[in-house]
């Protein structure tokens, strides 16, 4: 597996308003925002992006409902890493004993995904996202 660079990462807060008052307020940082709470920022220096994502939305993203299953731990962050071949890279993770809870998903918006929990907790992502990769493709 090769990974390429960070392409995001933020927190995952289950209650969206002290983590928005936080970041957009407290420091300052400016926000797209998009249905269901979903921040994201694009200009912040030596990070592709920095979103907060709310649990809700992360849920419906691996298991398509907005709770997140009682079974798995919930996580406070989210990571992803570019990666040369998400399939190959997602293989190899399975290889080594990694429960996917995403396998190699197409995002409606074209972001290629697999998803799965750290030991610590943070729900990482091997991702390939076009608009970080190709001229001309706009980020949604």
């Amino acid at each position: 597996m090769k990974i390429l660079f960070i392409a995001g990462f933020g927190p995952i807060p289950n209650d969206l308003v002290p983590s928005k008052k936080l970041y957009s307020e407290d420091l300052e940082i400016r926000f797209n925002e998009y249905e269901g709470g979903y921040m994201h920022a694009r200009k912040i220096e030596g990070c592709k992006g920095f979103a907060i994502w709310p649990l809700s939305l992360a849920a419906e993203d691996c298991f398509g409902t907005k709770t997140w299953p009682v079974n798995i731990p919930v996580p406070q962050s989210w990571l992803e890493f570019e990666v040369e071949d998400v399939k190959e890279a997602s293989e190899e993770m399975k290889r080594k004993g990694y429960r996917l809870l995403l396998d190699s998903y197409k995002e409606p918006y074209g972001q290629i995904v697999s998803r799965f929990l750290s030991p610590e907790g943070i729900l990482l992502g091997l991702v390939y996202t076009p608009w970080l990769r190709e001229q001309g493709i706009d980020p949604p």
